[in-house]
């Protein structure tokens, strides 16, 4: 499935929103293979200082997540008519740390609810209204999605009974926006992902050091891929070899595998099983 609009010109500026990791990197590479020109807006301090050196001063703009004025009014300034929102921006800066501009603070007093969801869908709503298009973040990043079936070479039997009960338990987590992951063995849900993220739930579950231990990744009920996407990058791969996690099972076209060749070669070097399932 191709997210990208087909409607989208070559040569169209596309403003890249760019949080923290290899997603804005591997984005940017391949909005520029496919024709298009960027500018970017960083949004976090741990965005790639040397990749954001590689683009013109003119080019770049940075702002902290919580100076949403400065935000509209680099798009304004770059005019852009389509915006990406890619990598990570850590979820305590929303709640520790956050200088909100006024703009800001008047948006937080409309939300029934103060989660990165809510927040995140209010600020896409704030882009939308100053004639920008927010396009999905899975925009470009076709190839690194995860596909039907086994990824890596088949190594280890999986339990059925056991994945199904991880796939239903990550789609339930995931309904009730307490977290998109679950590790499962033998039955038994041994901890499941909620606002610390997934790396805290791999080094919880790796605590109980436990054989035949599944890992599911799913994405939110009704989720908005403008401004968050499910990835499963090489970090993940290294925590639940440590934690002694021999299998995963990702989502199909809902999670993103970043750099994915080589996730999936380090993988099988590691004996560790990925799969997409729908």
């Amino acid at each position: 499935m191709p997210f990208i609009r087909k409607n989208l010109p070559k040569g169209e500026c596309i403003a890249l929103i760019a949080g923290r990791g290899d997603y804005p990197i591997l984005c940017a590479k391949n909005i520029v293979s496919s024709g298009h020109n960027i500018v970017v807006i960083a949004v976090d301090d741990d965005v790639d200082v040397e990749w954001l050196g590689s683009f013109p001063t003119q080019s770049v703009t940075k702002v902290s997540v919580g100076q949403i004025s400065k935000l509209l009014k680099a798009l304004k300034s770059f005019n852009v008519k389509f915006a990406i929102m890619a990598g990570q921006v850590k979820p305590k800066k929303l709640f520790q740390g956050l200088l909100p501009d006024l703009k800001v603070l008047r948006m937080l007093t409309t939300l029934k609810e103060h989660n990165a969801e809510s927040i995140f869908g209010a600020i896409a709503e704030e882009i939308t209204n100053i004639g920008v298009e927010l396009l999905d973040a899975r925009s470009f990043m076709e190839e690194h999605l995860a596909t039907v079936g086994p990824m890596t070479p088949r190594k280890l039997t999986i339990n059925e009974e056991s994945l199904l009960l991880g796939i239903n338990t990550a789609h339930e987590i995931a309904r009730l926006n307490i977290g998109q992951g679950v590790i499962v063995r033998r039955g038994t849900i041994i901890a499941v992902e909620d606002f610390a993220g997934t790396d805290d739930l791999i080094n919880r579950a790796g605590k109980f050091n436990l054989k035949d231990a599944i890992f599911v990744k799913t994405a939110k009920y009704k989720q908005d891929f403008r401004f968050d996407v499910p990835v499963f990058g090489m970090r993940t791969l290294e925590n639940l070899n440590n934690a002694n996690v021999r299998y995963a099972a990702l989502e199909v076209q809902n999670v993103i595998i970043l750099n994915k060749n080589n996730v999936l070669t380090c993988a099988a070097k590691s004996g560790i099983d990925i799969m997409g399932f729908e």
